[in-house]
């Protein structure tokens, strides 16, 4: 193979990758998993410093965390995903609690909304999974007015989470030419997806603690209801899936701080928050 053929870098189809995408975060059910970090919205509304009456717009909302913190603060929030399911668990959970929350089915990689909508725009452990990253964020600057907020929680590439994800790429590669989600959780691609865009970005290290019954506990939880490792496990034969489970375990086994048969593993994120020049 010629030198020219060697450094080949495959140009990513972002249309097919979506599509599995939305797929994968349709299978089992998030939401089970999502509402154990509702913590992270809460904090992320904090480092936003949510004024009542703000307009907010939560993208790739899941069922609701950012989206329900930022109600609560009095915000006039839009809710939006991609996956239908999701909105109406976030939709369920904000009647539950008498929360006013318009709900909006959207692609985070081209919104349904005018250029300087809203006062906010924010997404915890969503916007970072898009396969364009660069048209995700040039959206999430178009409709976020200037001297608005930009709020991110990203799982960062060292994380627990961000090495789960390794771990499955090992036994169902990602498609070609895609780059890695965690990348959002690294200040470097986090100042290069919004320059030109951002008067001032601050990203600050957090941490989010995973807490179940025991390591087994949270494998069965998460094969059955996060979609992205439901159908790792799905495209696999036999053999593969009990190398996959034992390779998780293993990571999990080497983060876990609990100290009994319980499950108490920390996982770091990057708490983002960029003002819009």
């Amino acid at each position: 193979m010629s030198a020219v053929d060697s450094s080949f870098s495959p140009v990513a189809d972002f249309a097919a990758a979506k599509a599995r995408q939305q797929v994968a975060w349709s299978t089992g059910n998030y939401a089970v998993v999502g509402t154990t970090l509702q913590i992270v919205g809460e904090n992320l509304c904090e480092a936003l410093d949510l004024r009542a009456g703000s307009r907010v717009l939560d993208v790739a909302a899941g069922n609701g965390n950012a989206t329900l913190a930022a109600a609560r603060r009095y915000c006039d929030v839009t809710s939006t995903d991609y996956v239908t399911s999701l909105l109406e668990c976030g939709r369920a959970r904000a009647q539950a609690e008498g929360l006013p929350v318009r709900f909006q089915e959207a692609d985070a990689e081209a919104l349904p909304f005018a250029d300087a909508s809203f006062d906010v725009v924010m997404s915890t452990f969503g916007v970072m999974f898009t396969p364009n990253q660069e048209k995700a964020a040039a959206e999430l600057a178009r409709v976020c007015k200037p001297g608005g907020r930009i709020g991110l929680a990203n799982w960062t590439p060292e994380s627990f989470i961000g090495q789960v994800f390794r771990t499955i790429g090992k036994y169902v590669p990602p498609p070609a030419g895609m780059l890695s989600p965690a990348l959002w959780g690294t200040q470097a691609r986090v100042q290069t997806l919004f320059e030109g865009n951002a008067a001032d970005i601050a990203a600050t290290q957090r941490s989010f603690t995973f807490r179940y019954r025991s390591p087994a506990h949270f494998m069965e939880v998460f094969r059955t209801y996060y979609g992205p490792m439901n159908k790792a496990f799905a495209a696999l034969d036999g053999d593969r899936q009990a190398a996959l489970l034992d390779d998780l375990m293993t990571l999990i086994g080497s983060r876990n701080r609990s100290g009994d048969t319980t499950l108490v593993l920390p996982s770091e994120y990057l708490e983002v928050v960029v003002e819009r020049s």
